[in-house]
């Protein structure tokens, strides 16, 4: 026998108002339960497909700007573990994005090593929220007329809608001086992190690997720091509005040492070498984007979070293609011809997501020199 909806809601948790709206820039109004910090927000409006990783998406410095919509409709289940302390499950000391959209949201966590509620945790942060959101019609409106700016409005301050997409948003979340990382067992290879809104995990994948680290802002000209190879991390917002980082980039490809993007940094660099960039109707961002190595046809599963891309039809002629979309053939990777230059659009160090290529970290090392 099925139960009304009225049934479930005394069953399953307590009747709620719904006391908060999504508003579109098309006008579309998508009511629910605010959560987290009470404030109206405005950012633009996108969807994450993956099943797990709310902690490491929400501080993923990526998602700058923007209203996070997951399409998995159960979230906060595992709570949040360890704390801003040691950055345990964090890709950054804070959570980045401008608010969170969720369909149930789970009240009672049940994990070992959670210490607080989802909930709890985004009023600690001041970061809103709103639950008892269609997610899968929003998902469906986003997937069919492209991500769109909107705003969350709670009680009655209201706010204008923005576009973040028009301000510099790397500068807002790269760290303002250099740092260096020093691994437990090192080999003796340094490498320089342009810190464009870099995820910790970058960080603790070339550390683990025994790379020295030396994080600088993403405006920093490292052309005078001593280093074997350059790594141009994620981040959010336009890859143009990066003047500096793009011509810092340049500079360092007149030599011959290794450079690898990630993320933005595959956009920044691609940027550099002489091509374009344009933005995706609704961009990438769960854990299960197949891409495909064109020189090898083999398919690797990917973590992705951006909604910008490389027109490969733009690339100089000593660059090829490296990856592609097995979805809808978008490019996901470039490499020179000769020089040790090379980058993808998705994240192999992944968290959350598969890991399939890692070994990308160990190509990368493999071509640095020591220092």
């Amino acid at each position: 026998m099925f139960l009304s909806l009225r049934v479930l809601k005394n069953v399953f948790g307590k009747t709620v108002e719904k006391n908060a709206k999504l508003i579109l820039e098309d006008g579309s109004v998508f009511p629910g339960t605010s959560f987290g910090y009470g404030s109206s927000v405005s950012g633009e409006v996108v969807f994450n497909t993956a099943m797990v990783g709310y902690p490491q998406s929400l501080t993923d410095p990526s998602y700058r700007g923007q209203i996070l919509c997951l399409t998995y409709p159960l979230v906060g289940n595992y709570g949040i573990g360890g704390g801003t302390e040691n950055g345990e499950g964090f890709e950054s000391d804070k959570i980045h994005a401008t608010a969170l959209v969720v369909s149930e949201l789970c009240g009672e966590y049940s994990h070992n090593c959670a210490v607080k509620s989802l909930d709890e945790w985004m009023k600690e942060q001041k970061i809103p929220g709103i639950s008892g959101v269609d997610t899968r019609a929003l998902t469906k409106k986003l997937r069919e007329n492209g991500v769109m700016n909107g705003k969350i409005v709670f009680g009655g301050a209201d706010v204008p809608i923005l576009d973040s997409n028009l301000e510099n948003l790397v500068a807002k979340v790269s760290n303002k001086e250099k740092k260096l990382f020093e691994p437990a067992k090192p080999i003796g290879k340094k490498i320089v992190l342009v810190d464009c809104g870099a995820k910790n995990s970058i960080i603790s994948s070339l550390l683990s690997r025994g790379a020295s680290v030396l994080r600088v802002p993403w405006d920093h000209d490292f052309s005078k720091e001593d280093y074997g190879g350059i790594l141009i991390s994620n981040g959010p917002g336009n890859p143009v509005h990066c003047a500096r980082t793009i011509e810092n980039i340049r500079k360092a490809m007149k030599g011959d040492k290794p450079i690898f993007g990630i993320c933005l940094g595959n956009q920044l660099l691609a940027l550099a070498a002489g091509a374009k960039t344009y933005k995706l109707k609704y961009g990438h961002r769960g854990q299960n984007q197949p891409c495909t190595n064109v020189d090898s046809n083999r398919c690797y599963i990917t973590s992705q979070n951006h909604g910008y891309a490389v027109d490969e039809k733009t690339l100089p002629p000593d660059w090829n293609s490296w990856f592609v979309n097995a979805n809808d053939g978008t490019n996901e990777g470039i490499r020179h011809k000769a020089k040790p230059f090379f980058s993808v659009q998705f994240h192999p160090e992944a968290a959350p997501g598969p890991v399939d290529t890692a070994f990308l970290f160990d190509e990368f090392l493999k071509m640095v020199d020591y220092v």
